[in-house]
């Protein structure tokens, strides 16, 4: 069953909060063995599908976010709140919890 990336209802994440939505793990090893369903491991790579405004600072101003809609992300493996909206499953996560952008 593919995951829609498409929500209907907009979610406007807070402060420096971003919703992410995971991508289709891997079916196969770098060996070329087929991975049967309970093996697989959530992925912890995912799309970029919003971007709250930046973390609000000391001074009163707001950092911008190093992130935007569409960047393919790493993030930790029990990072974030798994919610579901419009059938669709998402990650609500903090910009801190972010390893790495892909590409």
């Amino acid at each position: 069953m593919a995951a829609k990336t498409q929500i209907k209802t907009t979610i406007k994440p807070l402060d420096d909060r971003i919703v992410v939505t995971r991508t289709e793990p891997e079916v196969k090893t770098a060996g070329g063995i087929l991975l049967p369903e309970n093996a697989k491991e959530k992925p912890t790579q995912g799309k970029v599908l919003a971007v709250g405004p930046g973390k609000l600072l000391d001074n009163g101003q707001r950092s911008t976010p190093s992130v935007a809609a569409g960047d393919v992300i790493l993030f930790g493996k029990y990072s974030g709140t798994e919610i579901t909206v419009d059938g669709v499953e998402v990650i609500i996560l903090r910009e801190s919890d972010i390893l790495a952008k892909v590409g």
